[in-house]
């Protein structure tokens, strides 16, 4: 009698659990298999014209290209911050860079400077918990951290939706916004066998603490931050120190001060040398933001609406660079209309044998004839290291740059934040940039065979990754509106 009612509960758990895996994946992907499209009510309301400005802007901006320097730039904000610190990031590490960058954080807020940082809460979560510093942080009076959507065992669909931002505010004077995550892969050369090359955009207020301030698209981003900051599934996080963590918390405090202490007197090129902001940048007509839905399912594609309107309205020319490209058939569409109305059209993005997504690099391989097939002439980088860039030029006057993949994950399913800047001398600067890692890069004709530069070598890949390709580029379209 004991023997059967043990296998009687031993049958109904591992039916139950089979219950719960079927309900976690259904979950998790059904409600994001259909795709939105941007209401007529939106559209009026993201009339691209608002793009274009008179004059000279309060404004000036600058690429930040190097990893080196997007490193130096963001110790050298922080640690020139004298009211407030705004920071936000898809993933927060435990590393040198993310120390560095933590500890001069801390010293601003010992000064007296509120600092706000909010991370999604996936992605970031995984790392973030697993570190002290992130106690002594939000322990200081000054810091208040928060997650964005803390995924739910029981709400499978929280799975998607996560927060893909990343920038830093500082004062209403500096911002920097772009690709980095805040880790060795993006900053810094810490680690070169681990690396991503990525580029941000910086911006300066040439107007901070006048009245017209409120002219720079700093206070743009600073306003959409606090709605997710105050949104609903937002929460503080670090507030409370776990038992475990107890113990650890004053080793790392004094980690944080002294990695502060050895910036202060190793790199007093940064911490403590007067900058020239106004030489570093350029001047620009007009910088606006631009960004997603905030909710955490399936979204109207502003991004993708706005983004689209610019580049149907160019004369003569759109160039694309973006680490991946996953489609679907209204992306193509409209990158299609495109072809034979421009000089140029191009696309940049990573090869499979250097790319760091393997998810999005097997689907490229399975559907490569409908990238070529939008006529865009594609570049498929073969650097050194995996390219994380988030870029477009549309024509000599109109750059975008920010976090926003060409995939369908970035356009229906993330917060995303991209900057438009209205500016010949920006549009000049981005295309330098964009020019140098095109000549890292080979072409692909029309039928998908290689034109290899002179100075460009075809990377091989594994015969493993070769097979395991063949596999995997069928299997992921089940789920490829997830990618």
């Amino acid at each position: 009698m004991l023997a059967r009612n043990k296998k009687k509960i031993i049958k109904t758990i591992i039916f139950l659990l089979i219950l719960y895996v079927i309900y976690m994946i259904l979950g998790a992907t059904l409600p994001f298999v259909s795709h939105k499209e941007v209401s007529d009510s939106v559209k009026e309301k993201l009339d691209v014209n608002r793009f274009f400005g008179d004059g000279v802007s309060v404004d000036r901006a600058a690429v930040v290209e190097d990893s080196n320097e997007a490193l130096d730039i963001r110790l050298r904000m922080l640690n020139d911050a004298k009211e407030k610190i705004i920071m936000s990031s898809f993933s927060f590490k435990t590393d040198r860079s993310s120390r560095e960058v933590f500890a001069t954080v801390l010293a601003a807020a010992d000064r007296g400077v509120k600092v706000e940082i909010i991370a999604d809460g996936l992605s970031a979560g995984i790392d973030m918990k697993r570190d002290p510093m992130y106690y002594v942080l939000a322990a200081h009076d000054n810091i208040t951290i928060k997650y964005y959507n803390l995924f739910s065992l029981l709400e499978p669909w929280s799975f998607n939706g996560r927060l893909h931002d990343k920038y830093v505010i500082i004062d209403d004077r500096m911002l920097i916004l772009g690709g980095r995550n805040t880790s060795n892969y993006f900053l810094g050369t810490y680690n070169t066998k681990v690396l991503s090359y990525d580029r941000d955009i910086f911006v300066y207020n040439t107007a901070a603490g006048t009245d017209r301030s409120g002219e720079s698209v700093i206070h743009e981003v600073e306003e959409y931050f606090y709605t997710l900051w105050n949104y609903k599934d937002s929460e503080i996080v670090f507030d409370k120190v776990p038992l475990s963590r107890r113990s650890k918390i004053a080793s790392a405090k004094n980690m944080l001060e002294e990695t502060y202490q050895n910036l202060l007197a190793e790199r007093s090129d940064i911490m403590s040398e007067e900058f020239d902001y106004m030489a570093y940048t350029v001047p620009t007509n007009k910088i606006t933001l631009i960004t997603n839905p905030i909710h955490i399912m399936s979204k109207e594609p502003y991004i993708w609406y706005q983004i689209n309107e610019l580049m149907q309205n160019a004369k003569e020319r759109v160039i694309i660079q973006t680490p991946y490209v996953v489609l679907n058939k209204t992306m193509e569409n409209d990158l299609s209309k495109l072809k034979g109305k421009l000089k140029q059209f191009d696309i940049l993005i990573n090869s499979v044998e250097v790319g760091d997504n393997y998810m999005a690099s097997s689907d490229y391989l399975f559907n490569k004839q409908d990238v070529l097939d939008t006529g865009a002439t594609i570049y498929e980088f073969a650097g050194e290291h995996s390219m994380h860039d988030k870029s477009v030029l549309i024509d000599d006057d109109i750059s975008i740059i920010g976090s926003y993949n060409f995939d369908m994950r970035s356009v229906y399913l993330d917060t995303e934040t991209m900057l438009v800047v209205h500016g010949e001398e920006f549009n000049e600067e981005l295309e330098n940039v964009m020019n140098s890692m095109k000549e890292q890069s080979y072409e692909v004709d029309s039928k998908g065979e290689y034109v290899a530069g002179e100075d460009v070598a075809l990377p091989e890949l594994p015969w493993w990754k070769k097979i395991a390709f063949r596999v995997t580029s069928v299997l992921f379209q089940i789920i490829r509106y997830l990618l």
